[in-house]
């Protein structure tokens, strides 16, 4: 809730990652985590690094930021926009693209505006101070998705083609990894998963991933964003960073560890 303190350790997040390999063409999706900062943060910031670089290339810069969540505590028909002018967090205000919002709505049938599971939701809200240090001239529309089956997630597709149709637009697919208390497990199994998402390969994940082995925890998201960006030429994505709660504290190794990755999606050639 301080300004000042949530100010210094996004940017701390964003500073840090000073490494990562350069990308060439317009990133038009991603993947970040939505635990709390302390946890993911690192590895968000690894994600917006990674956009902020590229919006500085002569027109990459998204006009919109497309955030999408999943509703850990309440259920969602379809895809649940948030409406209304601008999303305020301490960090200030950021337009909602209303008029993109409602491009979406026209072109999908499981699109509405719903702000109620917004509320009680962290998943894409997490998202947002970063999008504001890192994208700051964006505006942003912010969706939280209620399951992952082929019509939802082809809706939203078809959705975003026809925002991207008429601005330059970036998808944040916010979603965690594995979790279980074995630490061996939940890095084995995340390696796996990151190198399916990288290959595009959405029909594996979502054949692999089951409620008892949650492979991605906002697995419609992901899968979104992974069609989404096939649809706009990306052959093939970029993994970034890696980590999960066990790499940074160790003392929750056999208790609940949980994985992190962040993945950008270039169009066309794919690097």
């Amino acid at each position: 809730e301080d300004a000042v303190e949530l100010r210094s350790l996004v940017r701390g997040c964003i500073g840090d990652a000073n490494r990562l390999p350069p990308v060439s063409n317009r990133i038009v999706a991603s993947i970040s985590p939505h635990a709390g900062f302390i946890y993911s943060g690192r590895v968000a910031g690894a994600t917006f690094r990674a956009l902020k670089d590229n919006a500085s290339i002569s027109n990459f810069a998204p006009e919109t930021v497309v955030i999408i969540g999943f509703p850990h505590r309440v259920p969602v028909n379809g895809v649940a926009l948030l409406d209304g002018s601008a999303m305020a967090t301490p960090l200030g205000k950021t337009p909602l693209d209303e008029a993109g919002a409602r491009i979406m709505v026209e072109n999908a049938r499981n699109i509405h505006f719903d702000a109620q599971p917004h509320a009680v939701e962290h998943s894409a809200e997490n998202q947002v101070p970063f999008a504001q240090m890192a994208l700051p001239g964006a505006s942003l529309i912010i969706a939280i998705m209620g399951d992952h089956g082929d019509d939802t997630i082809n809706d939203f597709v078809t959705a975003l083609g026809a925002l991207a149709a008429k601005r330059r637009i970036v998808v944040v697919a916010s979603t965690d990894l594995l979790h279980d208390p074995d630490y061996d497990k939940v890095s084995r199994t995340d390696r796996t998963t990151l190198e399916t998402i990288v290959a595009l390969d959405d029909r594996r994940l979502l054949d692999n991933w089951s409620p008892d082995e949650q492979l991605c925890c906002g697995i419609g998201p992901v899968v979104t964003a992974m069609r989404f960006a096939r649809s706009q030429e990306c052959r093939k994505g970029m993994l970034l960073q890696y980590r999960n709660s066990g790499d940074d504290f160790p003392e929750s190794r056999g208790s609940w560890v949980v994985g992190y990755g962040a993945v950008v999606f270039p169009a066309g050639s794919g690097n």
